[in-house]
């Protein structure tokens, strides 16, 4: 999960933000980019910058939290009937279109950490893009969410200095459409993108929460992501760590 305040924005020097128990978590989305070309299937990975409040030099999924022009972006296909159901789930009052608004903002996300644009070419550009998708349209590339698998949802424990509640999808590498260079700096949010294989994903700086999401994705890579599986729900509740099923 990335620091949504920063992005395409360099490190701040100044104070960093205090932890804080009462700090609403944000609703935010991840995409796992997933390369199942080989025989060993690879993940596409990013390292923070350190001068980061939040995960400092660790390794992570892209995402974000939603903007307003999620909300609005035209969509090729919509979401799997299954994962729209999972993710109003244990949401109070969920807002119209909550799964589509956060497989939209992943997309965007993914897009602006690493250049990736997932979707498709073949209905033509979209005319008309909300601000943030402007890159959608001179690409002329039209998010597909019908790609897209909804693997896990987990929030942020209390007391740190961001909160979110995470929804992780993953997309299948044949769905980039298009990729636009240059994302990927020594002062961008991503220092380092790389592919890596399921172990060796595990060996790298992660937060607790991605290694756990890890093993998560690659159970539903052996069923091949099955309407019927479990889809995970990772939260602290009285100061212990609970997974529960959506």
């Amino acid at each position: 999960m990335t620091d949504p305040a920063s992005t395409a924005r360099p490190p701040s020097s100044g104070p960093k933000p205090k932890p804080s128990a009462a700090l609403r978590p944000r609703d935010a989305a991840t995409l796992i980019v997933l390369d199942r070309r080989a025989r060993a299937a690879k993940v596409l990975m990013g390292r923070r910058n350190a001068g980061l409040a939040f995960m400092p030099g660790k390794f992570v999924f892209p995402g974000g939290r939603i903007e307003p022009g999620d909300k609005l972006m035209p969509v090729a296909g919509a979401l799997p009937d299954y994962a729209e159901a999972a993710l109003t789930r244990q949401v109070t009052r969920p807002p119209h279109h909550l799964g589509r608004a956060l497989a939209l903002a992943a997309i965007r996300e993914t897009f602006e950490e690493t250049g990736l644009l997932v979707g498709t070419r073949e209905y033509g550009p979209p005319e008309d893009v909300p601000a943030g998708w402007e890159a959608f349209a001179t690409h002329g590339v039209l998010p597909d969410l019908e790609a897209l698998h909804f693997v896990a949802r987990a929030i942020t424990p209390p007391k740190r200095v961001r909160r979110f509640d995470t929804r992780f999808f993953t997309v299948d590498r044949r769905a980039v459409a298009a990729e636009e260079p240059g994302r990927v700096s020594d002062t961008s949010e991503f220092t380092e993108l790389a592919w890596f294989t399921f172990a060796a994903a595990r060996k790298l700086d992660l937060p607790t929460i991605t290694g756990m999401i890890l093993d998560e994705l690659e159970a539903q890579v052996a069923v091949d992501f099955a309407p019927y599986r479990q889809i995970p729900f990772h939260a602290e509740r009285h100061g212990r760590r609970e997974r529960t099923v959506l």
